[in-house]
């Protein structure tokens, strides 16, 4: 009852409150000609931090893809929305594009696995993706399961791995390579490990932690126990079905490893620090065989849209689109007696940005151009809202002229922080600008422009140095956008010690800074928006 009343009196505030964007009001603004800037001054920190108390609040649990608390934050936005007089760009007139999952839980006492002769359970022993039967077989090691034959580079030299279990390292290329060093074409020069497995008929994983730690085993366990697996209900039909992935326990790699040549720890410790591990064929008389056994049962989530209509007869058939997302983690294992994973600056701060941006266009004058905005789902999975909206558009997909992101724009360090978990951190007045020329020069000049013109943040370029190993590029909804040939500027404060942490909370958000962020993509969205020109892509994806 407690919640559900929180969330009651939120809701009829939301409507309850002046509403800055009347008709009346907009009819008077757009004979007034709007400023160099727009009406980014109407963004403020003290509203920011509103908008975020709540969306990162306990009662929300976190907000993840699908829940109860994501839902709620959805309605959230959208009471907004719909008083601000946005257009709804969801689907059947409303502010919500609906994906249909698909929730699988393995049932654990019908479930289990054996490895010469040793018995082990579900849950305690191993964990596994949502493939229903019986699968018998041998088991090979092949180290992080890569070809790349520029490199010189074959974990496969000398092995036969059809039909067999496979170990795998999960995460990163071989030690030494960088995603430079990947020139060639795919499938002739070089091939990632999920394909290899597939071409060569492999009959499923082992998969030993990136993290070389089992925090991220256990917090799996957890998640899969009480969540289970979700999955975009059209991934159930495609094409080329997910190869099954096994995740053993430490306990359970040692049994696998016992008298091998390698023990299990020393692999572990290897892997953990990106060190290579000699590929090496377990003994042949080592068989696995794994029985899932699973429940099913529909789900839904939402990705939240809007459009604000361009003034320009003509323009205004073309979008800006500014994005975030909404989603988190949820509830998980437990850190210093807290479950919840309330995602305050990933990605509370873009959503409660984006949030801001959209009251303020809706302020008017319009710009020429239509502003798209949108805040996926999922991005904790996979990127699914991202990925849905770019495959399912609900505005012509080729008439977004770019895409603003904003993931994790709410931290700062201080100046007096040593801890080496925040060294990446943007310092007040910073911000990183991730792949604004990537894709389009002439994108990254004008991004450069505004902010001479206007607040000059320091713009920080280093994750788009070719030789930056994190490939941030490619890990938020922004590439979803990309891949599809729309340019993007990706807006980024730098990991933390709270990154998908309990503790990456609100009274940590820089909220000064915040603001000039947010004001900075406002800015930059009324400058493109208002262009006689869409900004020319120059450098195909």
């Amino acid at each position: 009852m407690k919640v559900h009343a929180l969330i009651c009196l939120v809701l009829i505030s939301a409507l309850a409150a002046p509403i800055p964007g009347t008709y009346a009001q907009r009819e008077r603004d757009k004979a007034v000609p709007g400023p160099v800037h727009g009406n980014a001054e109407y963004i403020t920190a003290g509203q920011l931090k509103d908008y975020l108390d709540f969306i990162a609040s306990d009662e929300l649990e976190g907000r993840g893809t699908p829940s109860r608390g994501l839902d709620i934050t959805a309605k959230f936005i959208a009471t907004h929305l719909s008083r601000w007089g946005l257009r709804p760009g969801g689907d059947e007139g409303s502010y919500f594009q609906r994906i249909a999952l698909r929730r699988s839980k393995i049932d654990p006492l019908q479930t289990h696995a054996e490895l010469d002769g040793q018995k082990f359970s579900y849950g305690d022993d191993f964990l596994a993706n949502v493939f229903p039967g019986t699968l018998v077989g041998p088991i090979v090691y092949v180290g992080k399961g890569w070809v790349i034959k520029s490199k010189d580079v074959d974990d496969y030299r000398g092995l036969e791995i059809k039909d067999k279990f496979v170990v795998l390292v999960e995460g990163g290329l071989p030690k030494g390579v960088t995603r430079q060093d990947l020139t060639g074409k795919q499938g002739e020069d070089w091939d990632s490990p999920l394909n290899i497995l597939r071409k060569r008929g492999a009959k499923g994983i082992l998969a030993i932690p990136n993290f070389g730690t089992l925090v991220d085993w256990q917090h799996r366990r957890q998640d899969m126990a009480e969540q289970g697996v979700v999955q975009v209900e059209q991934s159930q039909n495609q094409s080329t079905p997910p190869l099954p992935v096994i995740r053993p326990s430490l306990q359970m790699f040692q049994a696998l490893f016992q008298g091998e040549k390698q023990t299990a720890a020393v692999i572990f410790n290897r892997a953990a620090a990106g060190d290579p591990v000699e590929s090496f064929e377990l003994s042949a008389n080592k068989q696995l065989s794994v029985t899932i056994s699973l429940k099913s049962e529909p789900a839904t989530t939402q990705n939240v849209i809007a459009v604000l209509e361009g003034s320009d007869p003509v323009l205004k058939n073309e979008y800006v689109a500014l994005s975030a997302h909404y989603d988190h983690l949820g509830v998980g294992t437990p850190v210093n007696g807290d479950a919840i994973y309330n995602g305050a600056d990933d990605d509370g701060s873009g959503t409660a940005a984006v949030l801001a941006l959209a009251e303020a266009f809706a302020r008017g004058p319009r710009p020429k151009r239509s502003i798209l905005f949108i805040w996926h789902c999922g991005e904790e999975r996979f990127l699914w809202g991202s990925r849905y909206f770019t495959e399912h558009p609900t505005i012509p997909l080729d008439e977004i002229i770019a895409d603003l992101n904003m993931d994790m724009i709410g931290r700062t360090r201080k100046e007096a922080d040593a801890n080496s978990a925040n060294k990446m951190l943007v310092k007040p007045g910073e911000i990183y600008v991730i792949g604004s020329k990537k894709m389009s020069t002439e994108l990254g000049e004008i991004s450069e422009a505004v902010n001479r013109s206007y607040l000059h943040l320091t713009f920080n370029y280093q994750f788009d140095d070719p030789k930056d190993t994190s490939q941030l590029f490619s890990r938020s909804d922004h590439i979803s956008y990309a891949r599809k040939g729309i340019p993007i500027i990706f807006y980024y404060n730098g990991e933390h010690e709270d990154y998908h942490q309990p503790s990456d909370s609100v009274e940590k958000i820089d909220y000064q800074n915040m603001e000039k962020v947010a004001r900075t993509v406002y800015a930059t969205a009324w400058e493109l928006a208002n262009r006689a020109q869409r900004p020319r892509v120059d450098k195909p994806l």
